[in-house]
């Protein structure tokens, strides 16, 4: 049997120690303080409601801008492409969504793209009922259109141009020609100058392949040829450079390219617009700041708002700019 010396021994033991007035205290208040209160998890920020895509209207005179309406398309903005030329109107189908009428969808659109020249007027109408337009204007049609005023341009803006004349009759070319034997290349000016194969570049130093071809166009051309230059012509490098204008300054990169004419390989060949071009992006180069730069205050006195381009002549005397693309 226990002893009664061992069960007070064990009830010392499991008797706990009463608390002294400090830790009672302390007990006290943490009774009497509030219970904490839950944390509320952190509210998510209010989701922005996805921004509707962008809108394009792309119209094009002969079916030469669907491949950059597909791209369009594909990063993500609704597109929608007419194509003025009846014949041309097949061109593309299943790539974007056409249309018969383009007037149609000018409200709709939030970007209208021109492709091509000769829209100017149309264009500076859209821009003042406050469309989004990239494309043309009145001036720069004319840059392309009328090469005399396109040239005198460029040599006004501080850029070299070759010696060229222009002629309305190509009996005076003919006897011009004859006074003055030489290489010159043929070139149409206005809408002729879509025809790319009557584009010449006369290989003769004498000049006599030329004079035959201007005594061929006055027989097959005369009706629609009515202005046309003959351009001094120089031995070198045919190198262009173009880059986006957004109405008052240029977007880099440029772009420097190299195209290619001659329907055939090793300019085998008939003149094309353009059977292909070879060309890379560039932050700047010196052919730029000696070219486009120099048109960049009379773009924006215009307003323009699009890509543009100098085509040239580069050899180790110069540069010397040809005609512009806008």
């Amino acid at each position: 049997m226990a002893s009664v010396k061992d069960n007070n021994r064990k009830n010392d033991i499991e008797k706990p120690a009463e608390a002294g007035p400090a830790a009672s205290a302390a007990v006290e208040t943490a009774k009497d303080a509030p219970a904490p209160e839950a944390r509320e998890a952190p509210k998510e920020a209010p989701k922005e409601a996805p921004k509707p895509p962008t809108r394009f209207l792309f119209i094009s005179k002969f079916a030469l801008i669907h491949d950059l309406a597909w791209q369009v398309q594909k990063e993500g903005c609704e597109v929608k492409y007419h194509i003025m030329s009846k014949a041309d109107r097949e061109v593309g189908d299943g790539f974007v969504e056409k249309v018969d009428r383009w007037e149609d969808f000018k409200d709709w659109a939030d970007v209208i793209v021109f492709d091509d020249c000769e829209f100017g007027s149309l264009v500076e109408r859209l821009r003042k009922e406050g469309k989004a337009v990239i494309g043309g204007n009145s001036y720069t049609d004319k840059l392309e259109m009328d090469r005399d005023f396109g040239q005198e341009e460029m040599k006004a803006a501080g850029m070299t141009t070759l010696p060229r004349w222009e002629f309305t009759s190509f009996d005076d070319a003919v006897a011009f020609v004859k006074e003055n034997p030489g290489r010159y290349v043929v070139k149409p000016s206005g809408r002729a100058q879509n025809e790319k194969v009557l584009s010449f570049v006369g290989q003769e130093e004498d000049g006599l392949d030329v004079l035959s071809m201007l005594e061929h166009y006055k027989k097959g051309w005369a009706s629609k040829i009515k202005v046309f230059q003959l351009q001094k012509f120089a031995n070198g490098v045919e190198v262009a450079v173009g880059a986006f204008f957004n109405g008052t300054d240029f977007i880099l990169p440029v772009f420097i390219n190299f195209e290619h004419k001659r329907m055939f390989n090793d300019e085998i060949g008939p003149q094309t617009g353009e059977m292909g071009t070879a060309g890379f992006w560039f932050s700047s180069s010196q052919l730029f700041n000696q070219t486009l730069v120099k048109m960049k205050d009379r773009l924006a006195a215009a307003g323009y708002t699009g890509y543009i381009d100098i085509n040239c002549i580069v050899n180790s005397r110069g540069i010397y700019t040809l005609e512009l693309t806008c």
